[in-house]
């Protein structure tokens, strides 16, 4: 997925996370980062493949030699 920093909206990085079943909600899917679930939004990039994210990461913010918002 690609995760901007709610503390620095200029800084996202590509992050590996879990889509699961939502503990609060079974009947809904959940996002699992950083230890925490969160509900799944248009908020999240989510992307099957390392690969898929950074790719995109690249084509949005240029490669990360070239761009300050990796992070």
């Amino acid at each position: 997925m690609i995760i901007r920093n709610p503390h620095a909206q200029d800084v996202a990085n590509v992050q590996q996370a879990a889509v699961v079943q939502n503990p609060d909600n079974p009947d809904e899917l959940a996002l699992f980062l950083h230890e925490t679930y969160f509900p799944l939004s248009e908020e999240f990039a989510i992307f099957e493949t390392e690969e898929e994210a950074e790719q995109t990461f690249c084509e949005a913010f240029g490669s990360p030699e070239d761009s300050d918002y990796y992070g």
